[in-house]
């Protein structure tokens, strides 16, 4: 018998898949706790649309990354802080700092979580600042840090 998947099961298959079972487990096992359905050949058509669906719909998304990733490897940031006469942060520049950064130079908004600032930026000066940007890897954004007021 042929049984559309609900939920992963270990073993069987991931959800949306179209598994062959025993008779008995779909009806005394599979069905009772809603992991699965019988397999009719106009749920199996739905099944196979909406897995395309979802196939195009993380295609977009990942080329999406990819032209933000790009984008971001252009971009040189310039942030501005205030530091002592010898250079050195009156703080420390962090990750969210960085996030609204490139929010505000290229209109893109990007999780301070995703963004690396290890060790703190505590004086003036050229850093390169990864960002994790999922499937399309990591990229470096340029940052420079002046003094507020180039004193």
């Amino acid at each position: 018998m042929q049984a559309i998947l609900l939920e992963d099961i270990r073993g069987l298959g991931e959800a949306g898949n179209v598994v062959t079972v025993a008779r008995g487990y779909m009806r005394n096992y599979l069905e009772p706790r809603r992991l699965a359905e019988v397999a009719t050949p106009a749920k199996i058509a739905e099944v196979q649309r909406t897995a395309e669906q979802r196939a195009a719909a993380r295609a977009k998304a990942a080329e999406e990354a990819r032209e933000t990733a790009d984008l971001l490897g252009r971009t040189v940031l310039t942030l501005k802080a205030k530091a002592g006469a010898d250079g050195r942060l009156f703080g420390s520049i962090t990750s969210g700092d960085v996030a609204d950064a490139i929010f505000e130079a290229r209109g893109v908004r990007i999780d301070k979580r995703h963004i690396t600032v290890d060790p703190p930026i505590r004086a003036a000066g050229t850093y390169t600042v990864p960002v994790d940007m999922g499937d399309a890897g990591i990229t470096e954004v340029k940052t420079i840090v002046s003094p507020l007021g180039d004193e």
